[in-house]
């Protein structure tokens, strides 16, 4: 089955499509990024800065533990010319993950721009075309340029933290009636996991594809662990990913609907960092990610949380320990 070109599944579609659609801009070219190390994908930005388009970077300047990722990548960018600039301080950290084409295209991606994820994670990426949302990602692309307060709007069907993002991804599962199909690695808000509960209660089929430990820090282990064994206990099929490391955020809802965004099930992801979703309902691009998620869940295993005091010393043997794995 050939897949919309409004759709990118990682590692699946590799860096290709990414360089292709910044290789596209001929006026401007707006990038947003936590994390930007891919060598081919900087090469694209800075051959399109040197053709002449506009092109500004905004990069995150560093981890929520303190360690910085994108400083070669942000001096390269500055030696050639590029009008470059860390992320807004309004911020604790910057984790959107959006390219901009020509104002008429956006990328809007739970992947990072690294060679890990094209190449070892379940990641997504949607291509959004609808002028209204498009301009909005711009707008608050450039009110964070500006470091200056901005407030989307509500009824755009974009998640943008720290404003809407939770409330509207409650309103999606509270939305789900049949079934709610979840691909997240994290479950550290009160909120939003208590809808999940909430939706099997009232009979909706839930499934939950969790990551494990892989990428879990020391302070989200107790809550992820003890949010995944409650779901459980009221009959939630939890499952883990073993065909790879699982980066995801993805929400199904009766297969007609999605939520992809980069936004962690998280309370710091919807408190205070900057975070950016979208709300799908194309139906190529939703039976899309059923398909996939279908065969990931085939490919899983069910997944008993450990106990949560005692989970810091867990080891998962599936695949081998990532340092630089983090989920924000």
């Amino acid at each position: 089955m050939s897949r919309s070109r409004h759709l990118i599944v990682q590692p699946d579609d590799g860096v290709g499509p990414v360089v292709d659609l910044i290789s596209r801009a001929r006026h401007s070219l707006l990038i947003k990024q936590f994390t930007f190390t891919e060598p081919r994908i900087l090469a694209a930005v800075i051959e399109r800065h040197r053709a002449g388009v506009a092109v500004r970077v905004m990069l995150n300047p560093k981890r929520s533990s303190g360690s910085r990722a994108n400083d070669a990548t942000f001096a390269d960018l500055e030696a050639a010319g590029v009008a470059v600039r860390w992320a807004s301080p309004h911020f604790a950290v910057t984790h959107e993950k959006s390219i901009v084409v020509d104002g008429a295209t956006a990328l809007i991606a739970t992947f990072n721009l690294c060679e890990k994820y094209f190449t070892q994670t379940r990641d997504y990426g949607v291509i959004i075309e609808d002028a209204g949302q498009v301009a909005e990602v711009v707008r608050g692309f450039d009110a964070d340029w500006e470091q200056r307060h901005w407030h989307p709007a509500d009824d755009s069907g974009l998640l943008w933290s720290n404003h809407n993002a939770r409330e509207l991804m409650v309103e999606f599962i509270d939305r789900a009636e049949e079934s709610l199909d979840v691909q997240h690695p994290k479950f550290v808000d009160a909120t939003v996991t208590e809808r999940i509960a909430a939706a099997a209660r009232r009979g909706v089929r839930v499934r939950v594809l969790c990551g494990g430990k892989h990428g879990i820090s020391e302070w989200d282990i107790l809550d992820t662990f003890s949010s995944l064994r409650l779901l459980h206990y009221l009959g939630v099929r939890v499952h883990k990913q073993k065909n790879l490391r699982l980066h995801a955020k993805l929400l199904l809802a009766d297969a007609r609907h999605a939520l992809v965004g980069s936004m962690n099930i998280d309370r710091s992801a919807f408190d205070l960092r900057r975070e950016l979703g979208a709300t799908i309902t194309d139906p190529t691009v939703v039976e899309q990610l059923g398909i996939v998620f279908e065969d990931d869940w085939e490919h899983s295993h069910k997944y008993d949380p450990p106990e949560p005091m005692s989970a810091i010393h867990h080891h998962e043997d599936d695949f081998p320990h990532d340092p630089d794995l983090h989920h924000e």
